[in-house]
């Protein structure tokens, strides 16, 4: 790595982190391939500091000891065939990383990229855009887009002494899936958790850490 794109790649490293951590806290089933893509300004940058900083992030979920550098070899310990991609086209973002794990259940897709090139943001999550900076304890929901449902998971939040910080929301279409990201300032107990699943319309309530 030289000198001169060492500090270019230092705001990519959280980001690519944080978007291994995130796929790996959401993708369910048995993971058996991730593809990391470049593209936009990200594709000119060296790919293995990227791909350790994503794999860290992913394989944190088994264990407390991972870093970037032995990330790697602790994905190919447990048979995960990792892909890194780059990308010559021009897309809506300046710069972007994906991240895709193939499981058991489907593939899996987040992206994120970089404002300013230095504030990392995540710009889309299993195919429905939604910019949230993934930072602390977050709160992540799938529910039916429905009018006033915004307003019963702040309730119910702020009935159980809950503060929000930020509330990102994003949806495929009116009325159809739609997914809440709130980063909040206390770990989500299971009894939140639960009286969110018992909310009308909703599919998924998960505690997200980063």
């Amino acid at each position: 790595l030289s000198a001169e794109e060492a500090p270019k790649l230092s705001p990519y490293m959280k980001l690519a982190e944080n978007l291994g951590s995130l796929v790996g806290q959401l993708a369910h089933g048995n993971l058996t391939q991730i593809s990391i893509e470049r593209e936009g300004a990200a594709a000119g940058l060296s790919g293995k500091p990227i791909e350790g900083a994503v794999l860290a992030g992913l394989m944190r979920q088994y264990s407390d000891t991972v870093n970037m550098v032995n990330a790697p070899f602790l994905a190919k310990e447990r048979g995960l065939d990792v892909r890194s991609v780059r990308h010559e086209r021009d897309g809506p973002y300046n710069t972007l990383i994906r991240v895709t794990v193939a499981t058991s259940q489907g593939d899996r897709s987040v992206a994120g990229t970089l404002f300013g090139n230095e504030t990392a943001r995540l710009v889309e999550i299993f195919g429905i855009g939604v910019e949230a900076e993934l930072a602390g304890h977050m709160l992540y929901i799938v529910n039916e887009d429905a009018p006033g449902f915004i307003g019963r998971i702040g309730t119910l939040l702020g009935e159980s002494g809950i503060n929000i910080g930020t509330f990102n929301l994003g949806r495929r279409d009116a009325g159809g899936e739609a997914v809440l990201l709130l980063s909040v300032d206390q770990p989500i107990t299971k009894d939140v958790i639960d009286k969110a699943c018992s909310l009308q319309g909703v599919k998924t309530v998960m505690a997200l850490e980063f």
